[in-house]
């Protein structure tokens, strides 16, 4: 088989489509590369999925948490002190069997043992209640000159938090929320080590790797290759949330302008 006939066979088999069978000897860098990359649409799928939900609510627990309402702040500070207070990991597995128990009795909840559902809720509940953190110490970070010349021109409610607040917070909390955008990528690893079942094969890249890994005895192939992909993928975010910060400094001297400081979370 030749290296094109490989990535037709094998480029969306982690979607259902081509090859159902994986190869099982004589393996090929083609296949490594094919198969593995054919996983990373589902790390894809988890992160960016994740990240877009979970941004909207980080929001509004920020916001909450800053509240002087302690009906909103303290089930903001709840759930964000349990969502960072315990590991993604075994956050996974207690979700899979909760949803579990629940399908045996509301067959309703079926969808969410699957990991295209169950395991992107618990990835952005995760990234919710740790953006959540990022924001609220952007809005304490929020110069009083801002506001008071909010007041002074009159704007108040959702027209002051909607010009002057969210703006100021996400060009405050960028360069940190870069970083927790690259660590979720990252935790999306775990979703097929954890309860959630791949099914028929169709896993993520790391589960394809650790097949290779296993097939062969030789972890030096496919892991550098899976590390490979996360490097451009890594690159690729760097590149975008590079531009939006930019954007949201455009306004600013360039001496002030604060760059992305990248530092990757090896344990969270």
């Amino acid at each position: 088989m030749s290296c094109w006939e490989t990535v037709q066979n094998y480029a969306f088999r982690s979607l259902g489509f081509g090859e159902r069978l994986l190869p099982r000897s004589d393996f090929t860098l083609c296949e490594h590369f094919t198969l593995i990359g054919s996983g990373m649409i589902w790390n894809v799928y988890f992160g960016v999925l994740a990240l877009a939900i979970g941004f909207v609510m980080a929001t509004g627990l920020a916001l909450a948490k800053a509240s002087a309402n302690p009906w909103l702040q303290k089930p903001a500070n709840g759930f964000i002190f349990l969502f960072r207070g315990s590991p993604l990991f075994i956050q996974f597995f207690f979700a899979y069997f909760f949803f579990l128990s629940l399908k045996s009795t509301y067959p309703f909840f079926g969808p969410f043992t699957a990991a295209w559902l169950g395991a992107l809720i618990v990835l952005f509940l995760n990234t919710a209640a740790y953006s959540a953190q990022i924001f609220y110490g952007a809005l304490q970070s929020i110069p009083k000159g801002d506001v008071e010349a909010a007041d002074a021109y009159g704007l108040s409610g959702w027209l002051r938090f909607k010009r002057i607040l969210w703006p100021t917070m996400l060009r405050l909390a960028w360069p940190a929320y870069t970083n927790e955008a690259i660590f979720l990528f990252h935790a999306t690893t775990l979703v097929f080590f954890t309860g959630f079942p791949a099914w028929q094969q169709r896993g993520d890249a790391l589960y394809y790797a650790s097949y290779f890994a296993d097939k062969t005895f030789n972890p030096f192939v496919p892991y550098p290759i899976l590390a490979m992909y996360f490097i451009l993928l890594t690159l690729c975010i760097i590149g975008l949330f590079g531009a939006i910060n930019r954007r949201l400094n455009k306004h600013l001297p360039q001496t002030a302008q604060k760059r992305l400081s990248i530092r990757p979370n090896f344990i969270r």
